[in-house]
């Protein structure tokens, strides 16, 4: 028999390249340490979950800006060679590709600028262009590294189309119209978490409280993921802790995007919340055992080996 279609996923979101600085500690405010090793990668919160998701064998459309310099030219050729459809991803003139600069510490930890370059011009129009990648998709992966109005447009199309959505909303912005858009699920950290629930307590306990918050919001699920700890989910129907594989992390830039993109494809593909969930962990948890936001995260093969050993 032939093999079944690849599960297609369209995901909106940064394309970055990353300076990244391995320091011994994270600077306070206003001092300087120095740093021992200086490596320029790829990165960006949406390429680090379009990258996941391709290595999960899906079928990634993205949606984004490069700048038309050489650094966003030599990019859309590295997400080609990953397996990316990138002909939805605009070079704009006489605007630099995005730039991240980051700190890694000894354990792991890290402090992140970005500059967004190019990404800041990714349009409502430009999302409309690319209307029918969203309406096939089987799953929409967004962030909040570009334009909130390209991100609405492309909700609005998923939504009218009715194409699973995930949201991974960092960086958090205030000015996100809640409740204009329906989202299925929303994965954050305890921060993030933290703000966008306010006042209830970010735990199992608050299963009920928590959904009837996020019903407001029109958010049906909320995944949160703890680093180390039992991943917290809050699906419109049941609630759970999911465990995570035990690691001495090395790098933690690139597991939360690593997450995301793999949650992404497992629901693409059919698995349900709790296997979803537990082959995100594996692929978050295994991407922090070297350096780099892409070139760790793990294949499908590396995670389903991982996630039988839960």
């Amino acid at each position: 028999m032939p093999e079944s279609p690849q599960p297609v996923i369209a995901v909106i979101g940064s394309l970055n390249v990353d300076y990244v600085a391995r320091v011994g500690r994270l600077p306070m405010p206003g001092e300087t340490v120095a740093a021992s090793d200086l490596e320029i990668v790829h990165g960006g919160k949406g390429a680090n979950q379009a990258i996941a998701a391709a290595r999960q064998d899906c079928d990634v459309r993205m949606i984004g800006s490069v700048g038309s310099d050489e650094i966003g030219k030599n990019y859309l050729k590295y997400l080609a060679d990953e397996g990316v459809n990138t002909s939805g991803v605009k070079k704009v003139k006489e605007t630099p590709t995005g730039t991240a600069f980051i700190s890694v510490d000894g354990t792991g930890e890290n402090t992140i600028v970005v500059s967004a370059g190019a990404n800041g011009l990714t349009s409502a129009d430009q999302v409309r262009s690319r209307e029918s990648d969203i309406e096939k998709a089987d799953v929409l992966l967004a962030q909040f590294e570009v334009p909130l109005g390209a991100v609405v447009e492309a909700l609005r199309i998923a939504n009218r189309a009715g194409v699973l959505s995930v949201v991974n909303p960092s960086p958090l912005r205030p000015t996100f119209p809640w409740a204009t858009v329906e989202i299925d699920y929303l994965i954050v950290n305890e921060t993030e978490a933290a703000e966008i629930l306010e006042d209830l307590p970010v735990d199992l306990d608050a299963a009920c409280e928590i959904r009837e918050f996020l019903a407001g919001l029109r958010v049906l699920g909320l995944i949160v993921t703890r680093g180390s700890d039992p991943t917290l989910v809050i699906g419109p129907e049941q609630a759970f802790e999911a465990p995570t594989l035990a690691v001495v992390p090395v790098d933690t830039v690139g597991a939360g995007d690593a997450f995301a993109g793999c949650f992404a494809a497992r629901l693409a593909k059919g698995e349900i919340l709790w296997e979803a969930v537990l082959a995100a962990n594996c692929a978050g948890a295994l991407t922090t055992l070297r350096p780099g936001a892409q070139g760790p995260i793990p294949d499908r093969e590396t995670v389903d080996q991982h996630r039988d050993q839960l």
